[in-house]
């Protein structure tokens, strides 16, 4: 399904609720409220499932959009959400139900009735944007705000990869729609917890190193969570870590999570595929950019993936 046919499928309907995916990032939360705050514009009733795991500096932005108890519903629209397995919490029962998916990773299952999937769009945000102007929503700041955000943060703030020129050129149009950029910069990307800090400070200096320095790991446990006063939600950044010191092509960060099992988040260079290295542990995710969660402990996780990374390094020598 293309932009306009998803447009076209929205404005037939009515009465929305609007799912994002598990561990949110600003892209889901804030594509999220884009959504609603385009489709109330044009008249129709439409609101976020709430999600309880969203960090707080999304929150401020997108509470307002959570639907109010006993909230009776028509449509289910996911965005940002690749596979059915990976809708929020208080929402898998609706996973199956879904009318619409509005995603741009190239992996997602088609799990909706109707799927409008742009794999070459850098954040779902570009997809919301589009639809903004496919349906006739028109631009304020508050609504530039939620798109600029949900792009900003998928994109590193424009510095990875994945940034295109039509990128720019939407980040254009929004600031000249109203979009607080440099307000928003610093409060996505220049402000953090001091817990955060004494974690990413740790997990620099116990990151290991493998195939003379191409690959890095770096481990975060529940007792570091519990040391430093920070949440999982807190650590949406620290994936890239690894792939800021010179030299690495592959960078792993492992979340231990409170079931003993462990979460990975995976960045590459250009030169290899983080989304084929995670599907072999049932993961997947973009190009440059992947996870999985894997049922074993930190360590034993650790021995897996490095393994698959470079045996991937292997193959592309």
């Amino acid at each position: 399904m293309t932009i306009k046919q998803a447009a076209k499928w929205l404005l037939s309907r009515d009465n929305f609720i609007i799912l994002t995916h598990m561990r949110p990032d600003g892209d889901t939360l804030c594509s999220a409220g884009a959504l609603v705050n385009g489709l109330n514009k044009l008249g129709k009733t439409a609101y976020m499932l709430p999600n309880p795991e969203a960090a707080e500096k999304y929150l401020k932005y997108v509470k307002k959009y959570f639907a109010p108890e006993n909230y009776k519903y028509d449509n289910i629209v996911a965005v940002d959400t690749a596979r059915q397995g990976m809708i929020t919490k208080g929402g898998e029962e609706l996973g199956g139900c879904v009318g619409l998916s509005i995603d741009h990773h190239g992996s997602n299952s088609l799990y909706a009735e109707e799927n409008c999937i742009c794999a070459d769009a850098a954040a779902c945000g570009e997809m919301i944007f589009d639809l903004m102007e496919a349906m006739g929503a028109a631009l304020d700041p508050e609504l530039a705000d939620l798109i600029y955000i949900a792009v900003s943060t998928d994109t590193g703030c424009f510095a990875y990869t994945n940034t295109s020129a039509r990128t720019l050129s939407i980040a254009s149009s929004l600031v000249a729609a109203g979009a607080s950029n440099g307000r928003l910069n610093k409060e996505m990307f220049r402000t953090k917890p001091k817990g955060l800090v004494k974690v990413e400070g740790q997990m620099m200096s116990d990151m290991d190193f493998y195939l003379d320095g191409r690959i890095a790991v770096s481990t975060i446990t529940q007792r570091m969570l519990a040391k430093c006063g920070i949440s999982e939600s807190d650590l949406e950044d620290v994936a890239s870590l690894p792939g800021t010191i010179e030299g690495v092509k592959i960078g792993f960060v492992i979340k231990e999570q409170v079931s003993g099992k462990s979460k990975i988040s995976c960045r590459t260079t250009d030169d290899y595929d983080a989304n084929t290295i995670c599907a072999n542990f049932g993961g997947g995710g973009h190009k440059c950019a992947a996870g999985c969660t894997i049922d074993a402990s930190p360590i034993e996780a650790k021995k897996l993936i490095v393994e698959a990374a470079e045996k991937c390094i292997m193959q592309n020598a």
